[in-house]
């Protein structure tokens, strides 16, 4: 199953706006629209994955991150991972990780990322962490701002956790789901 990582095309947009199983959440055409117009400007680049002739999944990184302490550190921030269900599981969610941290460790010396918190995102907490993520020390953030202790806050798609992972930084080593040892 060869994947092909490219940028995001206009033509693309009626592809992810057409497969709600692909966001899980009902996002409007003008978002990418916006996604598009903020590659073109180089603010952010849009990774599509495309398994044969089929779009798998897409990934953006945001050369100016919205968490301000990366922002403050001009640290990059991956965003918004998003694979199909059906191409889950064979590879494609590393290959747009492996070409979005290509493309930041060639300009800058850490990646960053927030992940959240509840059990949907289980299996990109511990992707993260398999690829060398560690947390930033800064606790969580709920839209983007610091969790102080005696706070509520609500458990939704903005409570996140953020990463960083070093350039040199090797992934752990890790056993997949078929026994394989990946080092």
């Amino acid at each position: 199953m060869p994947i092909t990582i490219r940028l995001l095309k206009s033509g693309d947009i009626p592809l992810l706006t057409s497969v709600p199983s692909f966001l899980n959440w009902n996002v409007p055409e003008s978002y990418f629209i916006g996604l598009l117009s903020e590659q073109k400007t180089g603010k952010r680049v849009i990774l599509v994955a495309c398994v044969d002739s089929n779009l798998a999944g897409y990934v953006t990184v945001k050369w100016q991150s919205d968490y301000p302490p990366f922002a403050e550190k001009s640290i990059p921030e991956i965003n918004d991972l998003r694979v199909l269900s059906q191409f889950r599981r064979r590879g494609v969610a590393t290959a747009l990780l492996d070409e979005a941290e290509r493309r930041i460790f060639e300009r800058f010396p850490l990646a960053g990322i927030g992940v959240g918190l509840y059990a949907d995102y289980g299996p990109a907490q511990r992707m993260y962490a398999l690829r060398g993520y560690v947390p930033d020390g800064l606790g969580i953030s709920y839209k983007n701002r610091p969790v102080s202790p005696g706070n509520d806050v609500r458990v939704d798609d903005d409570l996140i956790l953020y990463m960083t992972r070093e350039r040199e930084s090797n992934p752990l080593p890790y056993m997949s789901s078929r026994g394989i040892l990946h080092l």
